[in-house]
């Protein structure tokens, strides 16, 4: 449904994108994730046909982005960080001016507004001024001009951005709801709403793509993959961690500050090794308080592969 071909793009002496391909299948909710000026937005707006490649290709929904831009445009909704919003306008106003240059007829105008402004949650809002609004619903108003002509593509800049944690929430429900049979490439920094909603990520940095794997992929970026918290106690707390180490079922412990007179331990396991643990714990008379399985985090596979510590 979208792919981008060696897609690069200069700026005089800046080069913003360097040699991007990926692709995203229909249904697919596809997280493009980077730190500030990794060239999210500029791909993006290639992408969209806001502004040419210098070099490269892409296409959306069967048709080339530079070759046929109108298709392309009918095809795509689009949410920029900034919405593009009039502030003087009324809500209605504003959707019923965006509905009519993308080209919905005069009697299915009103239809097609009451239709968004339902589905983001702006209902009955219809004489509101734009310049009016609190951030989190300009940014709802945003969402609507984007689906309004009802496209098999969305491509969403920080769709949440000005959102409450509530309103977080339900955005991310309509994403979910709306990808069910669409494509979406989702760009944010909030990594937790990317795990949640995304079966794959692109992390770009520099302009270039640093990782194009699934969730779970990407998280080995992090090192060592999952481990084990175990707090346990006993007469001798100090000779715990050898004799966890010696299971077979575990492949390293690292000792951790001990904490209420218990032994507290980092493990890693080429499987789950609590059941041995428990066992042990069980056999040399120990108290069991904690057993918890630690997976890294997309934000620890992002820091990692950007090359920033904590």
């Amino acid at each position: 449904m979208i792919r981008a071909d060696h897609l690069s793009k200069r700026f005089g002496h800046l080069h913003a994108v360097r040699d991007v391909s990926f692709q995203v299948e229909k249904g697919e909710i596809l997280g493009f994730i980077g730190p500030n000026g990794a060239g999210k937005t500029t791909t993006m707006r290639m992408l969209t046909g806001f502004i040419p490649a210098s070099e490269g290709r892409a296409e959306v929904a069967g048709f080339d982005v530079f070759e046929s831009p109108m298709e392309v445009r009918r095809r795509v909704g689009y949410l920029p960080e900034t919405p593009p919003l009039y502030r003087e306008l009324s809500i209605g106003e504003y959707l019923r001016f965006v509905a009519e240059i993308r080209g919905i007829s005069r009697s299915q105008q009103i239809a097609a507004v009451g239709r968004v402004m339902e589905q983001v949650g702006l209902a009955g809002w219809e004489s509101r001024i734009v310049g009016s609004l609190s951030k989190g619903y300009r940014q709802r108003v945003g969402l609507a001009q984007a689906i309004i002509h009802d496209p098999p593509v969305l491509i969403l800049d920080e769709p949440s951005s000005g959102l409450d944690p509530a309103q977080v929430a339900g955005m991310r429900d309509f994403v979910r709801q709306l990808a069910q049979d669409r494509t979406v490439i989702l760009s944010t920094h909030i990594l937790t709403e990317v795990e949640q909603l995304c079966s794959r990520v692109v992390l770009i940095n520099g302009g270039q793509i640093l990782a194009d794997e699934g969730i779970d992929e990407i998280r080995r970026h992090a090192g060592g993959g999952v481990r084990y918290r175990i707090e346990l106690g006993g007469a001798d707390p100090e000779s715990i961690p050898a004799q966890v180490g010696a299971l077979a079922e575990v492949e390293q412990v690292q000792p951790l500050p001990p904490q209420d007179g218990l032994a507290v331990l980092d493990v890693r396991a080429p499987g789950d090794p609590r059941t041995a643990i428990a066992a042990l714990a069980t056999a040399r008379g120990w108290s069991v308080r904690a057993m918890e399985r630690r997976v890294p985090s997309l934000e620890d596979a992002f820091l990692a592969l950007i090359g920033v510590e904590r």
